[in-house]
């Protein structure tokens, strides 16, 4: 290995980087934002690293999700409001099902840019460059709109910061109160079409929180039933921005990038020697590295000790994404070589990517059902190689749209038109995003008893 630096990964091959036009614009851009404050702290990442250890070790449960895609237009408080209410709705289910602390991290503050399997796009004949994520250009169909604008940076940086902002004023300020939490998810239970099935569990937490109350352990006596912490992540695709935004932390002398307290490395940009493996060697945040399909065992253990050479439970988080098809073929040979190797690692299910279709409308959609039967799937092969299925990471939002068929409210293709708002991939709207919470929850019971 030659010696790392915040820039080293710009002398490796780079995919998913856009070409910008302006050259001279750029390198202000980035050079303003090397001058603005971090978004998170060193501080932050380490405590979500040691967080991820217990993770890695069984002691806990990892809960990441968020948007596809974060927009410009889409902004408001309301929206990261809904978002963060849905996220801490699913932890309360998800924790008590399997009876450990859950570690929450949003696809949040920083989640802009996305790679695109296809440089153009063509509408009715008409060529033009595809769109990348607010960060680099924009999803209007016009030949303006599509050129890449070092500009866009500077405004998703000051979006995440409004957000981290929100973030922690609910995470504080009582929005994730215990018991208020509990109410919401009191009210899904009783609209719900299934509603039988979640009411053990729903009347197992109310006793939970009543023998509490009893014993004068609520929100007034304890914060910790009223506060929460909730870390962010996103794709580290946009590396001239994740350079801009690395800081060398003045208590370890160590290097973080400061745009978020995880970050991952997509399917399409693992390439061992290329340029985004390169950068995330070097930082010391959480990294989670996509594994799909065609990943290979060899490849992945590579992977991992470039990536964390040192073995450190909660450094690397294995996001799988196989496809529900697939991860029974793919996912048991991964497994195997890592625990022959003794690697530390989180292991996680994304079952959203790998399970991504085209209605006959035309949209693109996914099926709740393949996105659990993926989900099961992951469990089942974890109790059966004897390894810990640590998490889920999810697509999801907190607004009622409909992007994803089926599930329990019986979305349906024709309903898609109606509200599909995504501007990239489909989601998990609050509803379907909490019903699989349930049904997560009993398989974790399920795992937990089974090995009792």
């Amino acid at each position: 290995m030659t010696e790392w630096t915040p820039s080293s990964w710009r002398q490796k091959p780079a995919k998913q980087i856009p070409d910008y036009p302006d050259k001279a614009a750029l390198e202000r851009v980035e050079k303003e934002l090397a001058g603005q404050p971090p978004l998170v702290f060193a501080g932050e990442a380490r405590a979500l690293r040691s967080q991820l250890a217990k993770v890695a070790k069984g002691e806990a449960f990892l809960l990441q999700g968020g948007d596809c895609a974060e927009s410009f237009d889409e902004f408001s408080t309301i929206h990261i409001r809904d978002f963060f209410k849905a996220l801490m709705q699913m932890a309360v289910v998800l924790t008590f099902g399997g009876q450990k602390p859950v570690v929450k991290i949003g696809r949040v503050a920083g989640q802009f840019a996305k790679p695109r399997s296809s440089n153009f796009e063509s509408i009715k004949g008409v060529e033009l460059p595809s769109y990348r994520g607010d960060i680099i250009n924009a999803i209007h169909f016009d030949e303006q709109s599509r050129v890449p604008d070092p500009q866009r940076m500077l405004m998703a940086y000051h979006q995440s910061t409004s957000t981290l902002n929100l973030l922690r004023a609910f995470a504080q300020g009582g929005l994730a109160d215990l018991q208020q939490v509990h109410k919401w998810n009191l009210d899904f239970v009783a609209k719900s079409p299934l509603s039988e099935r979640y009411q053990s569990i729903s009347r197992r937490i109310d006793e939970s929180l009543s023998f509490m109350n009893a014993c004068g352990i609520n929100s007034q006596t304890a914060p910790q039933l009223r506060e929460t912490t909730l870390y962010t992540s996103h794709e580290a695709l946009l590396l001239p921005y994740e350079q801009a935004l690395t800081r060398c932390d003045s208590l370890t002398g160590k290097w973080y990038d400061c745009a978020a307290h995880m970050l991952w490395i997509g399917d399409r940009t693992r390439q061992v020697d290329h340029a985004h493996v390169e950068f995330a060697r070097g930082i010391e945040n959480a990294i989670g590295l996509k594994a799909g399909p065609t990943t290979d065992p060899d490849e992945l253990l590579r992977l991992i000790d470039i990536i964390n050479p040192n073995n450190e439970a909660g450094r690397l988080n294995i996001i799988v994404r196989m496809g529900a098809d697939n991860v029974a073929e793919h996912l048991p040979s991964l497994i195997r070589a890592v625990e022959r190797e003794g690697k530390q690692v989180v292991w996680s299910s994304d079952p959203m990517h790998g399970n991504t279709i085209k209605a006959p409308n035309g949209y693109k959609t996914r099926r709740v059902d393949d996105v659990l039967r993926e989900v099961r799937s992951f469990f089942e092969i974890h109790a059966s190689e004897g390894s810990y299925a640590g998490g889920v990471h999810f697509e999801m939002t907190g607004r009622n749209v409909t992007e994803c068929v089926g599930g329990a409210f019986h979305i349906t293709e024709h309903d898609l038109a109606e509200r599909y708002h995504t501007y990239c991939d489909p989601r998990l709207n609050a509803d379907q995003a909490l019903e699989l919470a349930f049904l997560i929850a009993d398989n974790i019971k399920a795992a937990r008893n089974s090995m009792a």
